[in-house]
């Protein structure tokens, strides 16, 4: 038949062995789990992330949250804002550089931590996956974004 061709494992431009369509389809589909997870917090899944850095090493400034989410500051300052109005963090300026802002976690944005808590086991449940091939896919996948980074430089 021409112009239509059976799909090998041999083809290079298959869809299906593209590994940016594996992990774009796999991002989305997990962030979709998280999603109702998220909402009865008021966070989205970008929120999420922020408040783990922040509760993992509060107060940051913008700069190093930029660089632990990998997110240029441009694409953070929104996320901040919201979480500053919805009452988790609140952003002032640093006392030694006032240049910088700190980012710090606000009584409320400390109590949504345990509330937090929840979610990595109810991820787990809902993606019915061991542990331990969890932490090998975030290995891989670490691998990955170091691989991409170093491509990046060249």
């Amino acid at each position: 038949m021409v112009g239509a061709q059976s799909i090998s494992d041999e083809d290079p431009l298959a869809l299906e062995r593209q590994v940016c369509f594996a992990l774009s389809i796999a991002s989305r589909s997990v962030v979709g789990i998280y999603r109702p997870l998220l909402e009865p917090m008021g966070l989205t899944h970008p929120q999420y992330l922020v408040m783990l850095a922040l509760w993992g090493q509060a107060p940051l400034s913008v700069k190093e949250l930029s660089r632990l989410l990998v997110l240029d500051p441009g694409t953070l300052s929104p996320l901040l804002k919201r979480l500053e109005v919805i009452g988790y963090i609140r952003r002032d300026r640093d006392g030694q550089d006032e240049r910088q802002l700190a980012v710090t976690l606000t009584e409320k944005g400390a109590a949504l931590r345990e509330q937090a808590l929840l979610i990595p086991p109810a991820v787990v449940e809902r993606l019915g996956m061991e542990i331990a091939e969890l932490y090998r896919l975030h290995e891989s996948l670490t691998r990955v974004i170091d691989a991409a980074a170093r491509g990046d430089r060249k």
